[in-house]
């Protein structure tokens, strides 16, 4: 579904940017991970066998090197998976400043520097897919951790935004908002906390990477065509 597109995906080291990189693999996808460290990079390019990057998302320049290395590198750019983020559970009152400047560093200022540096490669070529991940609590909150929500609302803005901008030069704009997913910080959560979470979810289940991978496959193939500034929620309908 994806022979000879070059992908780039950040936080493609582990989660759902790992699952992701596995399966656009399989679709013949040419894929770039970025990660955050050399060493985290680099375990994910030998089990994956990828190329990858660890530029700092927050550097603008640096990201503009990385992606212009990229370029001459490959010849061209087709997909940016934007999934690097942090989340957070914090009430308001215990949430410093920093911690807030870091979820929306990450989450919304390094997604816009990174697709700033990739549209204008994608608006030349007049084509290219620009996927986001956002989440279920952009729709409807969380208990606590405003800041995380608050940043994946942006998310969707952006994304909804950014479509109706850049689709006169062929290029598609959309998110998926996962449920809740069996990753890291989920499998570190003790089952009195998951057991009640699988019972309010209709399909009786915790996602896995796997399933936030494939929504990212579809919407990367041409299959996908005639979509844009679409936030697709995949999490079982545990919103409802």
């Amino acid at each position: 579904m994806l022979e000879e597109k070059v992908a780039i995906i950040t936080g493609g080291t582990r989660g759902i940017g790992f699952a992701t990189a596995q399966k656009f693999k399989e679709n013949k996808a040419k894929v770039i991970i970025f990660g955050s460290k050399k060493e985290t990079v680099d375990k994910a390019k030998a089990s994956l066998e990828v190329d990858g990057y660890y530029p700092n998302l927050n550097d603008y320049e640096e990201v503009v090197k990385t992606i212009k290395e990229i370029k001459t590198k490959y010849g061209h750019i087709d997909i940016l998976v934007n999934n690097a983020g942090m989340s957070a559970n914090q009430k308001i009152e215990d949430t410093s400043i920093s911690d807030f400047d870091k979820i929306i560093d990450l989450n919304v200022r390094a997604m816009f520097y990174v697709t700033k540096a990739v549209v204008e490669i994608m608006q030349e070529q007049k084509a290219g897919v620009i996927l986001n991940t956002s989440s279920m609590v952009s729709i409807y909150g969380q208990p606590s951790g405003v800041g995380y929500p608050m940043s994946k609302s942006g998310v969707n803005g952006f994304t909804k935004s950014l479509a109706r901008e850049l689709g006169p030069y062929n290029i598609r704009v959309n998110a998926v908002a996962p449920g809740i997913i069996q990753t890291d910080m989920v499998a570190k959560l003790p089952k009195e906390m998951i057991d009640p979470l699988i019972k309010s979810i209709p399909l009786r289940r915790i996602g896995q990477p796997e399933d936030i991978a494939n929504a990212f496959v579809f919407l990367a193939s041409d299959m996908a065509s005639y979509i844009t500034g679409s936030v697709l929620s995949v999490d079982g309908a545990a919103q409802n």
